[in-house]
Formats: structure tokens, sequence, C-alpha cells
């Protein structure tokens, strides 16, 4: 099966300036379905401006905080976070074989 990555938003901390509400911490869990196998791993990113026009508080979407988080991670770091998800759902379709400690033969009876 393929990996399904979905991005929510899980909070958004604000300071009144240089807006109200200008969003400057956003907290986020990405998770990875695939079958019946699910992971996820949660982040968080700071912002010191937005690009473009503000945006109200009450105006945001998901989507839209979604975008800044991406963009904040760039290409690389989307990539990177999926790629550690998708590990966890490896790990979990075919879970490590640990080594043992055996025995030494010599020291047998």
């Amino acid at each position: 099966m393929t990996t399904q990555f979905t991005t929510t938003i899980n909070a958004m901390y604000t300071l009144d300036t240089p807006e109200p509400g200008f969003v400057v911490n956003v907290l986020w869990t990405l998770t990875g379905v695939d079958g019946q196998y699910t992971a996820s791993i949660g982040g968080s990113n700071q912002f010191t401006q937005q690009d473009g026009a503000f945006t109200p508080y009450t105006q945001l979407t998901q989507e839209q905080v979604i975008g800044w988080v991406q963009a904040a991670l760039g290409e690389t770091g989307v990539a990177n976070m999926e790629a550690c998800v998708q590990g966890q759902i490896d790990s979990l379709i075919s879970p490590p074989v640990s080594p043992q400690n055996t025995p030494l033969p010599w020291n047998q009876s």
C-alpha cells in the first residue's frame, strides 16, 4: 500500500503585536496511514513574520496554517518528516529483529 500523510494543527500561540492575534508558534502533528498501520510525529514552528497580507486570527484556515508550516520546513524538511513517519510504519509492518546474547560455546557444560 501507499502511505497517506496528513498534517493537523494542534495549537497556535499568538501575540497582540504587530497585529492582534499574530501567530508566533504553531504545534502540529504529521500522521501517516498505510492500511492498518498508523504512525505520527509532532513538531512546532515559530514565526516572526507572515508573508503577504495579514489574515485576522478568526479568519485563518487549517490549510493556510499548514501551508505556513510546510513553507517553513521546506521541501527537504517535509520529506524528512514523512520519511521518519514512514520508518515507523515500516517497523510496524516488519518489526526489526533484535540480536540475542547467546552464551559462549566454550562456557557450556
